[in-house]
This record gives structure tokens, C-alpha cells and sequence, in this order.
């Protein structure tokens, strides 16, 4: 009996689909694209929380919030840091300096949004006053400098990569006088971008927010861009860190932009301690089944906003 002319064309159709979906296959071997991102953690798994409560000019003040199960959920991760530091430096009592840093740590989730003021802050009935800036975070990069260590194709656009110092004091820092390497693209002469917002109170005081995020080796001050930088299709791993500082009774968005860089700049080394050092990561040396380490993989960015 023969086929119709019906199940001819299906079988030519899904002979063509098979064919397809080979050379689609064949492409993302040859170009190495990954869709499937696999999870990474820092080293030892270190959480965001071991991040310091006390630098040379700031002080935790108060207790780490809390959150409960339904928040979690929504936030997407268990490994967060919500807490208050207060400056201790040149303090003025009539006039203290409080900020609100939160930090959290997402891997693996090629389809998580993160969750940024403009959306949260609304929808908790705040107003934005006006437009968001992406602003420069002025910070003290006296103890940064170049790791010569880092071959050249790993640096980044500028061609060098920074670390920076941990405090010397053993109440401050679990490592001592360490040095960790910065994100690429940032040095004295290239600053983190952070994206601020102003927002009204219910009371009719301004609130200000603003944030950044260290997503595989680099950083980004857009939520959107983030997903571009982290879920590269060249990567095998996927992870990014939200940094988010809020605070209240600032007369404008560049003095809290000061405060704010100072306070980070403060916590960058330990911040970065609680994230996978990406240099580690595209030569193979982390983790252990690093797939770079069998040669099947080696990536590195050239974005030039980073």
C-alpha cells in the first residue's frame, strides 16, 4: 500500500526538524554556547552574612533582619544580608548616618528577575521622585593594585585587573591583610556604577536607593543588562550578586552617592569573598569539575561598560 501524500509530507517535515535540531546542535558544540547554566558558589560556600558588621568607619547597628518563608520565596535565595550600619566616622550626633545594606546571591537561574527599588518600592505604594541615574560610587582605592598574576586575555578591556586589601584586624576581617581581586573593569580610574532612585515617604521625606550587581567576573548597574552579563552563552557557570544601599535625610543623590561608595568601598574585599573569583573559574582552577579544566571551555568578556 502507499503512502499517502499526507504522511509523506510529515515525514519529510519531521525529517527536516531532526536535521534542524542537528545542526542547531552541531552549532552550540562548535561554539561552545552553553544554555544550561550549571550552579557555582564561592569558595567554602561562603554566605553574604559573613560579610563584616564592623569596618574602619561604619558600625552595624542593630540586628540582621530576618526574613520570613513567604518572603524568602520571593526573593528567590537563602543567602542574603539585610542589615543597618551606622558611620562612626567624624559623627555628627545631631545629624547621624544610617544606610540599609542588602546583598543577595542567585546562581544558576538563567530565568530569575531580580528584584530592584523601582519594582519592590512602588509596589510597596512608595512614589519615585523622578528619573533613576546611573552614578559613579566615589571610593578610597588606596590599598588597590594590579594583579600580575592575571594573564592578560582574563583582565579585561583595560588590560589590568585590581585587588584590594582586607583590614589587618583580626575583629574585622577572618583573613587578615588578603588580598582579593576586584571585578573586571574596576579601578582607580574606572568606578563601580551604581543606579539610584529618589522616593517619597508617606510622610514626605526622601528615601534614596541604589544598586549594582557583580555578575560573572564583571558588574552592572541595570537589571536588565545583568541577565546579558551573567547568562553569557559562552559560560558554563552562571551567578549574580545584587549590592542594593538605601538610606533616608540626604539632601541630594550625590551625598548619597558619598556615603554610599564609601560604605561599599568599606565592604567590597569581604563582599567579594562572597562570591566565585571568576579569574579562578575560566582558567579550570575553580571548581574542582571546572569543565576549563579539560580544556572544553574558556571564557572571557571584553564589554567595554564594565
Amino acid at each position: 500500500m502507499s503512502m499517502s501524500t499526507h504522511t509523506k509530507t510529515c515525514i519529510v517535515a519531521c525529517t527536516m526538524m531532526l536535521i534542524g535540531a542537528g545542526s542547531v546542535s552541531a552549532y552550540l558544540s562548535v561554539n561552545s554556547v552553553r544554555l544550561h547554566k550549571i550552579p557555582i558558589y564561592p569558595e567554602n560556600n561562603r554566605q553574604v552574612s559573613s560579610i563584616p558588621s564592623v569596618t574602619d568607619g561604619w558600625e552595624k547597628v542593630g540586628a540582621d533582619q530576618v526574613m520570613g518563608a513567604e518572603v524568602v520565596e520571593t526573593l528567590g535565595t537563602e543567602n542574603y544580608l539585610s542589615r543597618n550600619y551606622f558611620r562612626t566616622r567624624d559623627a555628627d550626633p545631631k545629624r547621624p548616618i544610617v544606610l540599609s545594606f542588602h546583598a543577595a546571591y542567585y546562581t544558576g537561574m538563567i530565568d530569575t528577575v531580580p528584584h530592584v527599588p523601582e519594582r519592590c518600592f512602588v509596589g510597596g505604594g512608595l512614589q519615585q521622585g523622578g528619573f533613576s541615574r546611573s552614578m559613579d560610587l566615589p571610593m578610597d582605592t588606596s590599598s588597590w593594585r594590579i594583579d600580575h598574576s592575571v594573564p592578560t586575555e582574563f583582565a579585561g578591556q583595560n588590560g589590568a585587573l585590581y585587588t584590594v586589601r582586607l583590614s589587618n584586624d583580626p575583629s574585622r576581617s577572618d583573613a587578615p591583610g588578603s588580598r582579593v581581586r576586584l571585578p573586571r573593569g574596576v579601578g582607580p580610574e574606572s568606578a563601580i556604577k551604581m543606579r539610584v532612585s529618589e522616593f517619597i515617604e508617606p510622610n514626605g521625606g526622601k528615601l534614596y536607593a541604589g544598586y549594582f550587581f557583580v555578575a560573572n567576573g564583571g558588574t552592572k548597574a541595570n537589571a536588565n543588562d545583568v541577565r546579558q552579563l551573567a547568562f553569557n552563552l559562552n559560560d558554563d557557570y552562571a551567578y549574580f550578586l545584587k549590592v542594593q544601599v538605601t538610606g533616608s535625610h540626604f539632601e541630594s543623590f550625590d551625598e548619597f552617592a558619598v556615603y554610599a561608595g564609601e560604605l561599599i568601598g568599606e565592604l567590597l574585599g569581604e563582599t567579594m569573598r562572597c562570591v566565585p573569583d571568576w579569574v579562578d573559574v575560566q582558567m579550570g582552577i575553580y571548581p574542582p569539575e571546572n569543565p576549563a579544566a579539560m580544556g572544553e571551555t574558556v571564557t572571557q568578556h571584553d564589554d567595554a561598560d564594565e
